[in-house]
């Protein structure tokens, strides 16, 4: 009788087929307090076919949301995390599309890139942009982050509609109540200003707030908190919010600029003596 040959286990491996969270696995969804935060992958590397990526992740982002169906409250609110991907109108109002027919509410769109923060904003999310990752391994530590290309928009931004954007920020367009811009840079609005407007928000009190009408809600400058007068002036007209020694100020803003100097030494704007 002859024995049976030793087989080891390396030798004989059972065939498998990947689970479904192994084939499917470019998004991610994950909570985080009140918010669930979807995921989107980086950018693939060039020579990739941009349609064929674009299905593919439209697909995955389907399954990410049906294979954890039931494990939020209806009408949770999603934060998209674009990262570096561009994103146009269309397709980010696909992404709103597939997230509501889980009962779930794109509210706000967080990505590196100028062009996408512009389409979101268009199509009316709340919008945070980042400065990529490279550009701030590249300064020094010590100093405050570069500032980002200046965000431009035509767009109003209604009621519960945050803007965010490490630059200056341009609109073309009104601020209505309830609605926000937070901008490590200047802030300037061609229309009525009537929501909340934070310029220099990562501390510089050189930045200004400038508006053809200023009705806002709230201004802050750096660290400085002000609210509009209660009484609305008599001639209306551009307005400028800047820093002086004594907190925020308005003024007309013709010739703002040519007529006032910021110091350093005392961290505000003075009037340039004549």
């Amino acid at each position: 009788m002859t024995a049976e040959p030793n087989i080891s286990s390396e030798e004989v491996k059972p065939e498998t087929t990947p689970s479904p969270c192994e084939v499917y696995s470019q998004v991610h969804l994950k909570s985080e307090g009140e918010k669930l935060l979807l995921i989107l992958p980086k950018i693939a590397q060039q020579g990739q076919d941009p349609q064929k990526e674009w299905t593919e992740i439209l697909q995955d982002l389907k399954y990410c949301l049906t294979h954890h169906q039931g494990t939020w409250t209806s009408r949770t609110s999603v934060h998209l995390i674009a990262q570096n991907r561009l994103l146009d109108t269309r397709q980010l109002q696909s992404i709103g599309e597939v997230i509501e027919t889980v009962n779930l509410k794109l509210s706000s769109i967080r990505t590196s890139r100028r062009q996408t923060a512009v389409a979101a904003a268009t199509a009316g999310y709340s919008v945070e942009q980042e400065i990529p990752r490279e550009s701030l391994l590249s300064e020094d530590p010590q100093t405050l982050p570069p500032l980002a290309e200046p965000l431009y928009l035509k767009t109003t931004l209604r009621s519960g509609v945050t803007i965010r954007h490490p630059g200056t920020v341009i609109i073309q367009g009104d601020i209505n109540p309830g609605g926000e811009v937070i901008a490590d840079g200047d802030i300037l609005i061609w229309g009525c200003l009537r929501g909340i407007a934070h310029a220099g928000a990562k501390g510089n009190p050189e930045c200004f707030i400038m508006a053809l009408r200023m009705q806002p809600t709230q201004l802050r400058i750096a660290e400085w908190v002000a609210r509009a007068p209660s009484e609305t002036p008599d001639l209306l007209g551009p307005e400028v919010a800047y820093i002086t020694p004594e907190g925020i100020r308005l003024k007309s803003a013709l010739n703002f600029q040519k007529n006032h100097i910021f110091k350093s030494k005392e961290k505000g704007w003075s009037q340039k003596q004549k």
